[in-house]
């Protein structure tokens, strides 16, 4: 089994949209007319969650009109935001089927289908043309391809000239080991976490310029913080992270905030240019 497949099989749930729409309705909503908040706390697979897809959006100038790409959109939690609040057609491609098929599911109840879409694909080889984005994020992926290079440069010749690239990953932050299981891997094998230094050399080399960069580790914390709280206080969501990844979903989470605590890691926005 490659690279690829053990990836798509670590984050194949076998009834994930069945999982999600039982919650929902038990939560009395009416899963035939949703909002996109009514999925908040499953559909946002990273570190800051809804609030950080919103922050992220801000920092990219997303426009109406604008076509915008995401790599590796889970289940379509950013890109459903993209196409909602700031009225832009969204094409989001990821490696696992499930996902692909619950995301354009979900976006169908939300009434997002007619601008926002989704398919199965490998980002290290793109199903586009040639400068067909006006912009693209990246959120949370890249922890788990090894090949970033060509990566970046299948994210630079599907992007127009000057298009901005989000890219909003887990870098290693220390010389300390990341602990795992992990969210994005249960074991090292498919986990590729490098450097900032390494994303901006690579970031680079695959024709890009780096126009801004934020380290979200303190909002993160901050957020994980108040969610803890929280579930201390009313208890679990209905509907969380713990709808996708089951019963490992204590265990990642905690090793993610501890690391993320002791400074192992830092999520990092990185926005560049195509040049």
């Amino acid at each position: 089994m490659d690279t690829e497949q053990q990836v798509a099989r670590h984050y194949t749930h076998g009834n994930l949209e069945s999982a999600i729409l039982d919650v929902l309705r038990t939560s009395g909503k009416d899963v035939e007319n949703l909002d996109p908040s009514d999925l908040s706390g499953a559909d946002e697979f990273h570190l800051g969650w809804h609030a950080e897809t919103v922050e992220f959006a801000k920092e990219l100038g997303l426009n109406p009109g604008m076509h915008v790409f995401d790599i590796g959109a889970g289940i379509g939690g950013p890109a459903r935001h993209f196409g909602k609040a700031h009225h832009c057609r969204v094409t989001g491609i990821d490696l696992t089927q499930e996902f692909v098929e619950v995301a354009n599911a979900l976006t169908r109840r939300c009434g997002l289908d007619d601008r926002v879409s989704f398919q199965q694909a490998s980002a290290l080889a793109l199903p586009f043309s040639d400068s067909t984005f006006d912009a693209a994020t990246m959120i949370h992926v890249g922890m788990n391809i090894a090949d970033k290079p060509r990566l970046f440069s299948e994210a630079r010749r599907v992007l127009k000239p000057g298009a901005l690239f989000g890219v909003y990953d887990i870098t290693h932050a220390s010389e300390a080991a990341i602990p795992y299981p992990m969210p994005w891997a249960a074991t090292e094998e498919t986990s590729f976490v490098e450097t900032l230094s390494d994303y901006r050399t690579k970031l680079e080399a695959a024709g890009f310029r780096i126009e801004k960069e934020r380290d979200r580790s303190a909002f993160a914390l901050e957020l994980g913080r108040r969610m803890r709280e929280k579930a201390a206080t009313d208890g679990m969501p209905p509907l969380g992270l713990h709808t996708l990844m089951g019963p490992a979903t204590q265990e990642r989470l905690a090793n993610v905030m501890r690391a993320l605590d002791q400074g192992t890691i830092a999520p990092v926005e990185i926005i560049v240019r195509a040049i």
